[in-house]
């Protein structure tokens, strides 16, 4: 074999690997991307779809209604998103910017609680879709039984430092034929630091639709004994409900200029 035939031999060598080398280094890598799913107990997802989905109240941003107290309405409004807030009355307006609660308050008239107070009434409305909040332990908890009737549940408690109160507890117990939620258990440990057995009871039985989902028309607080429920105790209603995928400006949710930051006292 003369010198010509090895050296072209040699360079179709060295052409067959280059090319493999290059088909083997351009060959694409197939990546599965897989999204993580909620962790919801499928009790409590088959309640979520019953009141619309927690798709579509995701969807949505600002969230407003109108408690009709008869000596000062109450006007909430609530990014759903940042969970920034804002309640206004004729005297009083006080809201959380997303990491203080503040008050404006010229002439004195509130006496309560703006920490405790600013959201309070947002999570009693937005259940049961606040219960797929980030941070919270699902557990299973006893059927609850009314009027003749086992209305089955699901435990709701919060990890560690999650919220205002992370040692609240609710249970919230539902249809078991058309899984639409019916009654809401919780305990209040607000600033005690201290866990509580002490179970107070909430009926929903009075529903609206707003952009296609289930929403309170009003809820009621009802007396108990023990882990008893007796008669009913008061009714807070909601009027003038919007829900709209519009988003305010920050600045609707911070503090005026002659307003006061409120310390929050987190657990």
């Amino acid at each position: 074999m003369n010198k010509l035939t090895i050296l072209l031999l040699l360079l179709a060598l060295s052409a067959c690997k280059q090319s493999t080398k290059t088909k083997e280094i351009q060959t694409p890598v197939k990546q599965v991307v897989s999204e993580p799913e909620a962790n919801y107990p499928e009790a409590l997802a088959k309640v979520f779809d019953a009141h619309g989905g927690l798709e579509q109240w995701k969807a949505q941003r600002t969230l407003s209604f109108v408690l009709p107290k008869p000596e000062r309405p109450e006007t909430h409004t609530v990014d759903l998103w940042t969970r920034m807030d804002r309640i206004d009355t004729d005297v009083v307006t006080m809201g959380f910017d997303g990491e203080q609660a503040w008050l404006l308050d010229s002439d004195e008239n509130y006496k309560g609680d703006v920490g405790f107070y600013h959201n309070l009434m947002f999570y009693f409305y937005a259940m049961p879709f606040v219960l797929a909040d980030d941070g919270i332990v699902y557990s299973e908890t006893e059927d609850l039984q009314y009027g003749g009737k086992s209305y089955p549940g699901v435990k709701i408690g919060y990890k560690n430092g999650v919220g205002a109160s992370s040692k609240d507890e609710y249970f919230i117990h539902f249809d078991a034929d058309t899984h639409k939620m019916t009654w809401l258990g919780y305990t209040v440990t607000y600033r005690s630091g201290e866990s509580s057995d002490n179970v107070r009871w909430i009926n929903y039985n009075d529903w609206q639709s707003v952009n296609g989902l289930q929403l309170p028309r009003a809820i009621t607080w009802y007396k108990h004994e023990g882990d008893t429920i007796l008669e009913p105790a008061s009714t807070v209603s909601f009027e003038e409900v919007t829900l709209s995928e519009q988003v305010k400006p920050a600045s609707f949710y911070s503090k005026p200029d002659e307003g006061q930051y409120v310390d929050i006292k987190l657990n």
